[in-house]
């Protein structure tokens, strides 16, 4: 059959990236309690395109993640990558796995279990080096200091999303990440919340108040002690409870680099 995607292209223009996006996966995460866990990501996989190529070929993609499919773990993503700028003959490949991963987390006073989910992604690529960036969300509880200072009683509240992407030369974990986040909010997130957990979390809260850029700069002080993390970026989102718009702050420090 006539293989259109490698008919030669006149209009010399380079595609940086070229591929297929939003495929639904199992995979297999590393977890430190458990030692895996299991779940399902959203993959997205590219290339580049020579400009003398009209396309790329699709389905090899898959094919790709199909002959990893009993080990599309971090530990083998370089493997993949280096599948796949082979059998697309590129010159460098990217890969996204967007995935909830789940810690079992016990209430702060009635100590009950229950499971929260974190929004994460890998993101890697390869040319002639291997990237890797972790990428952790996580949910937490903010109180404005502004409205504590101010109001004769009471504070307003929201629930934030703090996004953490990190590089490293060894092992972090999402857990740890997530601690260094929810160390550094007003209050966490928990799934499951009994009334005396309720009355700890909201008063924990009230005597934490935290602005969006309170807590960046909590996270990366934190972030610049870990000597595992070389390269960070953190961002926060408050879904501010009376106000029609969201609160936002964000910075990001390569440590190898950055002098204060």
């Amino acid at each position: 059959m006539k293989d259109v995607q490698s008919e030669r292209d006149e209009r010399n223009i380079f595609i940086e990236k070229v591929g297929v996006s939003s495929i639904r996966y199992p995979i297999r995460i590393m977890d430190k309690q458990n030692g895996f866990q299991n779940t399902v990501a959203l993959i997205d996989i590219y290339v580049d395109l020579p400009s003398e190529y009209r396309g790329t070929h699709m389905s090899r993609f898959v094919e790709v993640l199909n002959r990893h499919r009993n080990n599309m773990s971090l530990s083998n993503l370089e493997r993949i990558l280096d599948d796949i700028k082979q059998e697309l003959k590129a010159k460098v490949a990217h890969i996204i796995l967007k995935f909830p991963y789940f810690v079992l987390k016990k209430a702060p006073i009635t100590k009950e279990e229950s499971y929260m989910d974190y929004e994460c992604a890998f993101i890697a690529s390869k040319d002639e080096k291997f990237d890797f960036i972790l990428e952790v969300n996580v949910p937490v509880h903010l109180l404005c200091p502004c409205s504590k200072e101010i109001a004769d009683f009471g504070a307003h509240n929201q629930r934030a999303n703090i996004k953490v992407r990190t590089k490293m030369d060894k092992l972090v974990w999402i857990e740890e990440i997530v601690e260094m986040v929810e160390n550094s909010a007003s209050a966490p997130l928990y799934a499951l919340l009994k009334r005396p957990d309720e009355k700890y979390i909201t008063e924990k809260a009230y005597m934490n108040p935290m602005f969006v850029e309170d807590i960046v700069r909590e996270v990366s002080i934190l972030l610049n002690q870990d000597d595992r993390i070389t390269y960070y970026e953190v961002e926060a989102i408050s879904y501010e409870s009376i106000h029609n718009h969201n609160a936002y702050a964000y910075l990001h420090r390569d440590k190898k680099n950055y002098k204060d």
